[in-house]
């Protein structure tokens, strides 16, 4: 188990997604399709583009574990969809899809490499029907 400073910093970016809380050269890798998103700065507009101007939404969390050097986040993202998405025009549907992520920490508690595993076909079947 981490210190209890280093698993807050987890638990606070599963709260916010605030970029302080990755590594430098984290690397978020989106397992539908193997996209990568790579470096403290492109993940930290990668996330606002999804949370805030294509979706305005968050992740309702449901489970977390958090050990040593791992974390996974169990949640849904839920929100509303508000900007171009995927080639989809803003349809102002809400949606909700499963959404679980694995985390690789450093030892001061940052985020050094996400893997994202979002039902996308979900999404997709939401904001079309």
């Amino acid at each position: 188990m981490k210190t209890i400073q280093e698993k807050k910093k987890i638990e606070n970016y599963f709260e916010t997604h605030d970029p302080k809380y990755l590594s430098e050269d984290t690397v978020f890798i989106n397992m539908s399709n193997s996209e990568l998103t790579i470096g403290r700065e492109a993940v930290g507009k990668m996330l606002h583009y999804i949370y805030h101007v294509a979706f305005d939404a968050h992740a309702e969390i449901t489970n977390t574990i958090v050990t040593y050097d791992k974390a996974v986040l169990e949640a849904n993202f839920v929100g509303k969809h508000i900007g171009e998405f995927a080639g989809i025009q803003p349809t102002g549907k809400n949606v909700k899809v499963p959404l679980c992520v694995t985390y690789d920490l450093e030892e001061s508690g940052l985020v050094k490499v996400a893997r994202v595993y979002m039902l996308e076909s979900v999404m997709m079947q939401q904001l079309t029907n």
